[in-house]
């Protein structure tokens, strides 16, 4: 199954929210400084990730499909060495299997989606903290710890996770501490050992935080450098957290009922299951079972804090769960009950069975193409009327006037590249003042064309502009209409060359 799904996977093109990370992390290589010159809800680390690519294999289809492969092969060989010891390498393969499907079954617009790639730096920090042994060494909770950091400058709710690794760790180095006691006697070095137990954990837990505090801090330094810290921390605290954190928001089940499968239900579900199958097992639990359980509840907050509905945000939740699926069947033939023998190879089937369904709907999605063909007209319009230096603002979302931009090389005359910003909210005054930014930024950039897309992500129609007066105006007085694409849902207004 999983070779099916790789095999129909390798044309998947650039496409939907990539190309955006693309852009700012290209106008960042442009000199453009973060959230000052490019306003984005991101983390900074998601601009490093792609400037890297970009950087590396360039702005193609195919480096994106071999780095999505990549980051899908890393993920599936930190669930093989996370679940390997509590089985077989047959079961612990099957880990990284599953989460395979799971993201091949997904579709194009999946690939390199931001919770996606924290997938394999959270699976990193709970392999560290899985081989931290009370006796051993700081180096794995400071790799640990390093992975983790990593993962809060792509998607900042793994800090959570980050804590239930400390957690993981204190109790791991409580209980060595009361071992090393226990085996020295009561009336020996142990009575001191006992005494000192909480003392132990300070070691292990700052060896953990270092770890984590070096790309946190590196991310942040280079931030500051380039001058964006100030505008981050305004962007974050002035936008994200009192507005975005609003919009769209959805009851954490809407997945349960989208069709056909239902991904919140069938994964909250196996999870219940898979933890039950481990605790029926007649060997003990140790700390990888505990980091695979924490991990899939912190996965399950990871979703609904988001409050956007959107399967992607499930990637934590689903790498997990496959990690407990893949314990479950390390442990299946040890179940005392027929029961626990027969279900953990039955909800495997039946996950790959499902995910294999999955797969085979969005594969041949019929939007990817038609946006990709609404991509290259927009390329072509505007190639005809601008060439850098020139600058053209895109007012749109996902439809393809950002990816456009990227490749012919444009700049805007603002730091906007989405719309939907000035179209909620819209009596608050920090909307209002962004409002009046893109005013000022189109009259004094004068740029060489607006691009206005009929659909963005939450309403369709050019109507939204009708609550937009001020921009109305402008593009009525400084624009002529030059395209008007009805069949492909965008209009071009040039710069009016005044006589």
């Amino acid at each position: 199954m999983t070779a099916a799904l790789l095999w129909r996977s390798l044309g998947w093109p650039l496409v939907h929210d990539a190309p955006l990370m693309h852009y700012v992390a290209w106008l960042v290589g442009e000199g453009a400084v973060p959230y000052r010159d490019v306003f984005d809800m991101n983390m900074p680390g998601v601009y490093l990730v792609h400037a890297a690519l970009l950087a590396v294999g360039g702005g193609g289809d195919v480096a994106w499909r071999a780095f999505d492969l990549v980051c899908l092969g890393a993920a599936a060989a930190l669930l093989y060495a996370l679940v390997r010891p509590l089985g077989d390498r047959w079961t612990a393969a099957s880990a990284g299997l599953l989460f395979a499907c799971y993201h091949l079954a997904g579709g194009a617009w999946r690939a390199g989606q931001r919770d996606f790639l924290a997938c394999p730096l959270l699976l990193a920090g709970a392999w560290g903290v899985a081989r931290f042994r009370a006796a051993g060494g700081a180096w794995p909770l400071i790799a640990a710890g390093l992975a983790l950091g990593a993962a809060a400058m792509l998607k900042p709710h793994a800090v959570l996770y980050g804590v239930a690794c400390a957690a993981v760790v204190a109790v791991v180095a409580w209980r060595g501490a009361g071992a090393r006691a226990v085996g020295a006697g009561a009336s020996g070095p142990g009575a001191r050992s006992t005494a000192s137990a909480p003392l132990a954990m300070l070691g292990p837990l700052a060896a953990l935080a270092a770890g984590a505090a070096m790309p946190v801090a590196g991310v942040l330094g280079w931030l500051a450098a380039r001058g964006g810290l100030g505008a981050f921390a305004d962007v974050l605290g002035g936008y994200v957290l009192p507005l975005y954190g609003q919009v769209a928001r959805v009851p954490a089940w809407t997945l349960m009922t989208s069709p056909p499968l239902g991904w919140a239900a069938l994964t909250f579900a196996a999870t219940a299951l898979a933890l039950g199958l481990i605790a029926a097992t007649p060997a003990p639990l140790e700390a990888r079972h505990a980091l695979l359980a924490l991990g899939a509840l912190y996965g399950a907050v990871h979703f609904g804090a988001q409050g956007k509905g959107w399967a992607y945000h499930l990637y934590p939740a689903g790498c997990f769960l496959c990690g407990l699926v893949g314990a479950a069947l390390g442990g299946w033939r040890r179940a005392p009950a027929l029961w626990g023998r027969v279900a953990a190879p039955a909800l495997f089937a039946a996950m790959v069975a499902l995910l294999g369904l999955e797969g085979a709907r969005p594969a041949d999605a019929a939007w990817i193409p038609l946006k990709i063909d609404r991509v290259r007209h927009v390329e072509r319009e505007l190639a005809a009327l601008a060439a850098p230096p020139a600058r053209v603002q895109v007012l749109d979302v996902t439809e393809g006037g950002i990816h456009a931009l990227l490749r012919l090389g444009l700049r805007p005359p603002t730091r906007f590249i989405y719309d939907f910003h000035f179209y909620h909210h819209e009596s608050d005054p920090r909307i209002q003042a962004l409002r009046a930014e893109l005013v000022r930024g189109l009259a004094g950039g004068r740029p060489a064309a607006v691009v206005v897309f009929r659909d963005e992500w939450r309403r369709t129609g050019y109507e939204r502009l009708g609550r937009f007066p001020e921009l109305v105006a402008l593009l009525a007085r400084d624009f002529e209409l030059r395209v008007d694409d009805v069949a492909r849902g965008y209009r071009i207004y040039a710069q009016r060359r005044h006589p």
